[in-house]
């Protein structure tokens, strides 16, 4: 039997690169899973088409999750398709690629409502289903503990994540949520376009020990071991999936 088997999971930003990756691994591994998206319906219904073409089970959501009341938005369609939930990977995220001389109110608002706010109100609005047992994971970033290009609002989200994982997972801890966050380094996906040009791949390379670019493929196992018993001991952790960078 597979380790997730007869779990239900909602994935984030499960419409391309890593998220996309994360859900496609949950499912392979028995997870029914809720591919979020937020303006990639195309992308999220074909992952979806993917994984029943498998002999899985998925379903779809969309949510703006820039909007005031998205957390209520997606928790109401979450709902609409189960009362228990397993598995919440926070995952849907945005950045910032800007000095502070040039990062603008709106920038830097637009990336915590996605990173930050909406992971806190969609925990918040899906708590009355979250199973006992289950397991909340977040995506942090390197950013968030070391200095990486301009990205310091950004990193400031990440940050934010960190901490929210430090101060829920004791909380959650009563009904025995397990709340941890993965956090990637320079991962192959749009968010990291520059690292695709010869000067953006030598300085990611620069960063790190493992001399490649990872993909969403070499982390998607880092959020199925968290979704899964195997880590039922860990709770407020972050693991660095990064390829060793900036050590």
């Amino acid at each position: 039997m597979s380790r997730l088997s007869g779990k239900i999971a909602l994935v984030t930003g499960a419409s391309r690169g890593i998220g996309r990756a994360a859900a496609r691994a949950l499912a392979a591994d028995g997870a029914h899973v809720i591919i979020h998206y937020g303006n990639k319906a195309a992308e999220a219904n074909s992952l979806a088409a993917e994984i029943r073409g498998l002999g899985g089970k998925a379903d779809v959501v969309g949510a703006d999750l820039t909007a005031p009341d998205a957390a209520l938005n997606l928790a109401r369609q979450v709902k609409e398709i189960t009362n228990t939930l397993d598995i919440l990977m926070l995952n849907a995220g945005t950045g910032v690629a800007a000095p502070i001389e040039k990062t603008t109110v709106a920038d830097f608002d637009r990336v915590f409502a996605i990173n930050v706010r909406a992971p806190y109100f969609t925990i918040q609005q899906l708590l009355p289903i979250l199973s006992d047992g289950a397991s909340v994971i977040f995506t942090s970033s390197v950013v968030a503990r070391a200095q990486v290009g301009e990205l310091s609002a950004y990193a400031a989200t990440k940050g934010a994540v960190n901490t929210l994982v430090k101060q829920l997972a004791p909380v959650l801890a009563a009904r025995n949520i397990r709340v941890n966050a993965v956090a990637p380094g320079v991962i192959e996906t749009d968010l990291s376009s520059f690292a695709k040009s010869d000067e953006g791949k030598a300085y990611t390379l620069s960063l790190q020990a493992l001399k490649r670019i990872g993909t969403p493929d070499d982390i998607a196992g880092a959020y199925t071991f968290l979704a899964s018993d195997d880590s039922r001991w860990i709770t407020g952790e972050i693991i660095e999936t990064s390829g060793g960078s900036k050590l």
